[in-house]
């Protein structure tokens, strides 16, 4: 293909996807009000939690319709996901070798899970999160939470969450591409493993070691399967160069 036909290429690919959320973002609109709904019930369970007025405010006129607005936005994009991944699949494969393209429908297949099972464990932990930070208030003062800061703070949580369930992936492909061994990750585990819990400590505060731990292990786990992968591509890639050396000696 041309630079023009690529050019056409990615318009049409552009469209669709674009087609897709708007349709996606129609059907947000009519569940926003359903998603908001359990969104926002962690902010009146500090009601029964701490024995204080809390309340959802809308400061401006349009503050209700703007977050509306978003939340349709955002649902749009999860419920036409399909469409536009499709889009950037049909629009890169064409130029990808088959062993990229091998890799690539493994991240695919891989990290989309990951990072859908990292978004629950952040709603998971929300209700935790939302307790400690109104917590700081003195206990006769009252929790009036701006609707569209909140919203902001949960869509960062939870993203926060599934990007970390999603980087042993990243650490795999780095692998794959050469640029860590495997050898490299293992010697890093305790510092993986500090982190990990400070991350999880700060997701899941006061008391609640139970969830804590219930975050923590499951990316521990794919931190050491992600070393597993790279070590058996390690020894796969070593027998391959020392039988090109035998081959090249003969």
């Amino acid at each position: 293909m041309s630079l023009g036909q690529h050019l056409l290429e990615l318009r049409k690919r552009l469209f669709l996807a674009a087609a897709g959320i708007a349709v996606g973002a129609i059907i947000g609109w009519f569940l926003s009000d359903f998603v908001w709904d359990a969104l926002r019930e962690p902010i009146y369970a500090i009601i029964e939690a701490q024995h204080r007025n809390a309340q959802i405010n809308y400061p401006d006129i349009t503050s209700a319709f703007d977050l509306k607005l978003k939340i349709s936005l955002y649902v749009g994009m999860v419920v036409s996901s399909p469409v536009w991944l499709y889009q950037v699949f049909a629009f890169l494969m064409p130029g990808l070798t088959r062993t990229e393209k091998k890799y690539f429908y493994g991240f695919f297949l891989t990290a989309v899970p990951l990072f859908l099972a990292g978004c629950a464990a952040g709603w998971y932990v929300l209700p935790h999160v939302v307790e400690l930070m109104t917590s700081f208030a003195p206990t006769e003062d009252a929790a009036f939470v701006n609707a569209q800061n909140y919203f902001d703070f949960v869509l960062k949580l939870m993203l926060a969450v599934g990007i970390a369930f999603v980087l042993p992936v990243f650490v795999v492909l780095l692998n794959f591409a050469g640029v860590i061994s495997a050898a490299s990750i293992i010697k890093s585990w305790r510092v993986a493993i500090l982190v990990i819990i400070l991350f999880t400590a700060i997701a899941t505060p006061a008391a609640d070691v139970v969830s804590m731990f219930l975050l923590a292990i499951p990316m521990i786990v794919l931190y050491f399967t992600a070393y597993g992968i790279a070590y058996l591509h390690d020894r796969r890639a070593a027998r391959r160069a020392l039988a090109l050396e035998r081959e090249l000696a003969l």
